[in-house]
């Protein structure tokens, strides 16, 4: 029954990075990496299919190994975050504080990905 869910799981993620991956506002990241774990865990075959792909290769091997994001990855994802995060504030325009709020969480994230992950070269 695990095993089942962990692969669902992986499944699930491997489907919406391929869509994130095709549409701008939809990061592919979070969801590559939920499929590793997803087939981790599920199935050992899977798992190594799905490490010895382009799309592992080019999305997620750098950061999980703990070498970085290419500059255009960190990027996409500071742009996808600015996106969403500026419809979430323009939505929130009669609500001052929560504005300010995702204001905050917006340059978080950014100062993450600036300063906290290695940019490796392309």
């Amino acid at each position: 029954m695990k095993k089942s869910l962990y692969l669902a799981l992986g499944f699930l993620g491997l489907a919406l990075g391929f869509v994130g991956a095709a549409v701008p506002l939809l990061p592919a990241f979070p969801f590559l990496v939920l499929a590793a774990f997803g087939f981790g865990r599920g199935s050992q075959r899977l798992h190594a299919w799905f490490i010895n792909s382009a799309l592992y290769r080019h999305n997620l091997e750098g950061f999980l190994k703990g070498r970085g994001m290419t500059r255009g990855a960190k990027r996409r994802v500071i742009l996808t975050v600015t996106v969403v995060m500026g419809l979430g504030i323009w939505f929130m325009r009669n609500i001052p504080w929560a504005q300010a709020l995702l204001g905050l969480i917006w340059l978080g994230h950014v100062v993450g990905f600036v300063w906290g992950v290695k940019t490796v070269g392309e």
